[in-house]
């Protein structure tokens, strides 16, 4: 009874700040089922990632949606152009020395996380926290989602980290629009890869967690949302580059 609780409040967290910074939460879920489900393989590990980041991602979509700060047309252009580059990344990872792209790419992240917590709140201009759509350089914006999911792919860390930021500072998206919008594409994205690790097996005895999981983040993803509409775009800037920093980090120690 006291691990079924413990994996929904979990849950719970990882929608709550997943949804709110529109990145999914696997930064979260991976250290703690790695550390939890020392029997499990990498591969399933991931999948059961994956799978929960997909429910969450939908869940928070549904509650953005009726806020209406989906762009779809950027969300689904960019979930298409992102999929090419994970296959991308799929492929050049078997070339690529992963400890040296480790260390360098997780020192790229750290200094930037480190960067937008620092200027978050000088950086921000007014189209930033604007309550409209702006438009937005689209084939610059596919290009950066499929740089996006080249390294998600290469590094196996959820692209929303890497997305958001980018969008806001180099689509000029505004930071709620930018979080909802790459939740939305997030959404699409992992379940299609979703789909693949269940034809691959790699989810078969898995459903109990992922059912535990997938009840606390439905909620949290709710809570994410609705907390949203009252923070600031800064703090939200300054909570995305924590976790930029944390997951670069993370990323140089497993390159040592």
């Amino acid at each position: 009874m006291f691990e079924y609780a413990g994996w929904i409040l979990f849950g719970i967290s990882v929608g709550i700040i997943g949804t709110l910074i529109g990145v999914g939460g696997g930064f979260l879920m991976i250290p703690v089922l790695l550390f939890c489900c020392k029997d499990k393989t990498p591969a399933v590990i991931t999948a059961i990632s994956l799978a929960v980041i997909c429910v969450n991602s939908s869940s928070g979509s549904i509650a953005y949606a009726r806020m209406k700060r989906i762009n779809y047309r950027a969300g689904l252009l960019f979930a298409a152009a992102a999929v090419p580059g994970a296959i991308a990344g799929a492929y050049l990872i078997q070339y690529i020395p992963q400890r040296v792209f480790n260390i360098i790419f997780g020192t790229i992240l750290l200094l930037m996380g480190i960067y937008l917590f620092v200027s978050a709140r000088k950086m921000l201009k007014p189209e930033h926290e604007a309550k409209t759509f702006p438009k937005y350089n689209i084939p610059a914006g596919m290009a950066i989602s499929t740089f996006t999911g080249l390294i998600s792919s290469l590094l196996g860390i959820g692209g929303g980290i890497i997305h958001v930021p980018m969008m806001v500072y180099l689509l000029k998206f505004p930071v709620h629009f930018a979080t909802a919008t790459s939740h939305f594409t997030l959404a699409i994205m992992t379940f299609f890869g979703t789909l693949v690790h269940i034809y691959n097996g790699d989810l078969a005895g898995q459903w109990k967690i992922i059912l535990l999981l997938s009840a606390g983040v439905i909620g949290g993803a709710q809570v994410g949302a609705a907390l949203s509409q009252k923070i600031h775009g800064s703090i939200i800037i300054k909570i995305l580059s924590v976790v930029l920093a944390l997951v670069g980090f993370r990323i140089i120690w497993q390159g040592f």
